[in-house]
């Protein structure tokens, strides 16, 4: 056990580092941070400038020298002035110690920013697993039970469309009745208490919860049936016992492997679809800040949320690991 814990661990730090060094190059190459800090006078050539071979846009030459002043003063306050590989390993040393940066627009800590929007889109993202587990799990255990009558195709056209709707289409569906028509819900997050909280997040919740139950009860209800006609489970009926008690001591534990190892996965379309559900729905969270510091060319927040969502998936994805290896002992005699 020891040794697959380590080998998990190993790939978990390998996948941040790997996630963490393309987002800093790419943010970094594709865009001019040093434009984002100070503005249109990081155009300014100011080897030229300095030399006193050209003057400044508005012709005069001390001018010039102050905004290479404020432009070498950005440069060295954000390390512009290092290679691209020192600038990584300097930034990455800075998040080890919890310093995210500050934002280039609100020169607010980003690690308070993400503070206050991590929060919320953890929350939402709870709820909606939450309600994709507890609608997938009774609902395939019943088709299952049904395999191939009324109500299982009815559950299979049931699925198959709520796949096919995407999210936003949903989520505006549902914002649609219960907000403007019916007035049921509110339409923008509360949070004066964790009352409203919640009430607040069971529109949002529902649009990224349904398709996920739908996809959880296809795979769980696969993985029963096929289970319901393996030898032991016609063993354990022969001997009298009932069908509740076959489906819930024996044949739902072998059947969670692929429900297990989606949930894990999950999390990245969770992560995605929070951006679009955030602006719908109006939620201050972590999606809907990256949206606002891509449109602004915000690298430092962007950075910092790239950082904590990549974190949070891969922490996810490895106790998902360590469930799996509990459910299945295989699993770590195999690795």
């Amino acid at each position: 056990m020891i040794r697959f814990l380590a080998r998990r661990l190993v790939a978990l730090f390998a996948v941040l580092l790997a996630v963490t060094a393309l987002a800093f190059g790419s943010l970094n190459v594709l865009g001019d941070p040093l434009f984002n800090v100070v503005g249109f006078i990081a155009s300014v050539d100011c080897d030229a400038v300095l030399a006193g071979e050209i003057e400044d846009i508005s012709g005069q030459t001390a001018g010039g020298r102050g905004d290479c002043e404020v432009i070498q003063a950005a440069r060295k306050e954000h390390r512009l002035d290092r290679a691209l590989p020192v600038r990584y390993v300097l930034w990455l040393g800075d998040i080890v110690r919890g310093d995210f940066g500050t934002s280039f627009k609100n020169e607010m800590p980003v690690r308070q920013v993400l503070a206050d929007k991590l929060p919320k889109s953890i929350l939402l993202m709870t709820v909606a697993e939450v309600i994709g587990i507890v609608i997938a799990v009774p609902w395939a255990i019943v088709a299952a039970y049904r395999a191939n009558r009324r109500f299982d195709r009815a559950s299979t056209v049931t699925s198959f469309g709520l796949l096919a709707v995407p999210n936003f289409a949903m989520g505006i569906i549902l914002f649609y009745f219960f907000v403007v028509r019916w007035q049921i819900f509110p339409s923008r997050f509360e949070d004066t208490d964790l009352a409203a909280r919640l009430k607040s997040m069971v529109l949002p919740g529902l649009t990224l919860g349904l398709p996920l139950a739908a996809t959880y009860q296809r795979l769980l209800r696969t993985d029963l049936i096929t289970t319901l006609q393996e030898d032991f489970i016609q063993m354990a009926r022969a001997k009298g016992m009932t069908d509740r008690w076959v489906m819930f001591r024996h044949a739902l534990r072998p059947s969670l492997f692929s429900l297990v190892t989606v949930f894990g996965i999950s999390t990245a379309g969770l992560i995605g679809g929070a951006l679009v559900v955030e602006q719908i729905f109006s939620i201050p969270g972590i999606g809907r800040a990256v949206v606002e510091a891509v449109i602004r060319d915000d690298f430092p927040i962007v950075l910092g949320s790239v950082v904590v969502i990549a974190t949070g998936f891969v922490v996810i994805n490895f106790f998902v690991d360590i469930i799996y290896s509990l459910i299945d002992p295989r699993v770590r005699r195999d690795d």
